[in-house]
């Protein structure tokens, strides 16, 4: 597979220097904690394990779908287990029965920065490497984190999409995922901040969480626009939450009238572009992430890498990787999709 480097319409250049990670975590220099991490020497077993936040999301079976083509070219074993829920708890069984297998490295996206810590850091004394992706956990329980973009970007791109929608001014909401999700806390902190600082006209009314659940974000839709009759705006920073509102809309009075933006996919989401529900969105590829993912957790395993800053290793097709501070790999910049460019992609 061969994956394509040009971005379309990037936003918001992210910062060559990874200091700026996703949960704002003190520098932990290596990143690594537990005697699973940052051990010399190798190893040969390139079991590696995916757990997404839940099953069943089209986000994820994409990021999954990279990460096994990954595998495949390094000639290991790839599995992806998970909860059907994204809960905080939810995934620490999974991570007690990968480590109970042996596998030699775990792939997370966290539902929650510190309840799957414990588990995390049993199996890195066990052996596994971890690598989270997505969503982070807190550095001391994982050995690199695989950054999708810059914190700040990606809330300035939703931000900026939203203003030029909406005219830079009336009341929004954001439809976000998991109350405790790490990454969509990061970002709607960033968003709130650049609104009070670029856009002084937009409000920001209300924040609500649909569990990345498509019935719930559906319905929280639904309950944004009764209880805010001047809504102009939604901005969902999730792909599940962002599909569910654009259903709603496209069969309702509100569609042309409120606008949606936020971070989907373009397989998800091209109907409702196509249709003028929504005017445009952005992304990072997800596919490019998991591939990533999975080759960085295959240098851990093999001892090419300890998640030291500094070091580097080579990602298949995407090339060669640097890690930055706090044990953490940039993947690159978000884009815009809209109705010029949608036609172009199938993830």
């Amino acid at each position: 597979m061969k994956f394509s480097r040009k971005r379309v319409t990037a936003f918001a250049a992210v910062a060559v220097a990874a200091a700026l990670v996703l949960t704002g975590c003190a520098d932990t220099g290596s990143g690594t904690g537990g005697d699973g991490g940052g051990s010399e020497g190798g190893s040969d077993n390139l079991t590696i394990t995916f757990l997404p936040k839940n099953l069943g999301n089209p986000y994820f079976d994409t990021s999954s779908k990279g990460g096994k083509t990954a595998v495949d070219e390094l000639g290991g074993t790839f599995a992806e287990v998970g909860p059907a829920e994204a809960t905080p708890d939810a995934q620490v069984s999974y991570i007690n029965t990968a480590t109970q297998q042996g596998v030699g490295a775990l792939v997370v996206s966290a539902n929650d920065p510190k309840a799957i810590c414990d588990a995390l850091n049993e199996a890195r004394d066990a052996g596994v490497k971890v690598v989270t992706f997505d969503s982070d956990t807190n550095p001391d329980c994982r050995d690199l984190f695989i950054n999708q973009a810059d914190a700040e970007g990606i809330a300035k791109v939703q931000v900026d999409l939203i203003a030029e929608q909406i005219g830079g001014a009336g009341e929004i909401a954001v439809l976000s995922a998991s109350a405790n999700a790490t990454n969509q806390n990061a970002w709607i902190d960033l968003m709130a901040e650049y609104l009070a600082s670029d856009y002084p006209d937009i409000t920001l009314v209300e924040t609500v969480y649909g569990d990345d659940d498509d019935q719930t974000s559906f319905d929280k839709t639904a309950a944004l626009l009764q209880t805010h009759p001047n809504l102009k705006g939604i901005i969902s920073p999730t792909t599940v939450g962002i599909a569910a509102a654009a259903r709603y809309l496209s069969t309702s009075d509100y569609k042309g009238t409120v606008a949606l933006t936020g971070l989907g996919t373009p397989n998800q989401m091209r109907e409702y572009v196509e249709d003028g529900t929504v005017t445009a969105f952005a992304l990072w590829n997800p596919e490019e992430l998991g591939y990533l993912s999975a080759y960085a957790a295959a240098a851990l395993t093999q001892g090419d890498i300890t998640g030291a800053e500094g070091d580097t290793f080579e990602a298949g097709d995407l090339g060669e990787y640097t890690v930055g501070a706090d044990g953490t790999v940039l993947l690159g910049d978000p884009f815009e999709f809209n109705a010029d460019n949608i036609g172009d992609f199938d993830f």
